[in-house]
């Protein structure tokens, strides 16, 4: 029986850290614990409890944070991840080549989240919902902060050039957060290369 052999060409896996500093506030909302018990009572068909919640709002605004259990404010490592390879576009590299190139690693394992540095406030806003009505939102807002990005790329793929530029991009035109220019007419959540300043 002939025996077949088979090269495994080794991956060129680096890793940098970016350091990068906010340009504009950085919003976060955070799926309250609440919340999402609200939600799986409604599609398990809980009854609804007619009586009209009082809001406390320092309670929702904790509740929109993303808290490490050593106790630091964080954002998640994805939310990083998702802006850098939108912001593949803008330098005109293909989104979905970039994806599977590089990992954002997070700060904790366990929460996946990245350090924000930075002192926090709450933030009050008018918001729509359905059918027209409006609610406010109690939410953590970050004014002057910053972040160190460890990052995990494929060489062979993407050049560590790329890497920053990708993230550059992110900061610019996508941002991270609540009403991040990506999705809205707004510019909360931008950043820029701390080596720009």
């Amino acid at each position: 029986m002939k025996t077949k052999t088979v090269e495994i060409l080794d991956f060129q896996i680096k890793e940098t850290t970016i350091s990068i500093v906010g340009i504009s506030p950085l919003i976060v909302h955070k799926f309250s614990e609440k919340a999402k018990k609200m939600i799986e009572g409604k599609q398990q068909g809980a009854a609804k409890n007619k009586k009209h919640e009082i809001k406390v709002p320092e309670n929702d605004f904790n509740g929109a944070r993303h808290i490490s259990p050593q106790g630091w404010d964080g954002f998640p490592a994805a939310g990083f991840k998702a802006a850098m390879i939108r912001g593949a576009k803008m330098i005109g590299m293909v989104m979905k080549d970039t994806q599977t190139s590089f990992f954002v690693r997070a700060d904790c394992e366990e929460t996946q989240l990245v350090h924000i540095h930075g002192d926090v406030r709450m933030r009050t806003d008018m918001v729509r919902v359905g059918m027209g009505s409006a609610d406010v939102r109690y939410r953590p807002e970050y004014i002057d902060w910053y972040a160190e990005l460890n990052i995990e790329f494929n060489a062979g793929v993407v050049s560590l050039d790329q890497i920053y530029q990708l993230v550059k991009a992110a900061g610019y035109g996508c941002g991270i957060g609540e009403m991040r220019p990506e999705r809205t007419k707004y510019g909360y959540g931008r950043f820029k290369l701390a080596n720009e300043l």
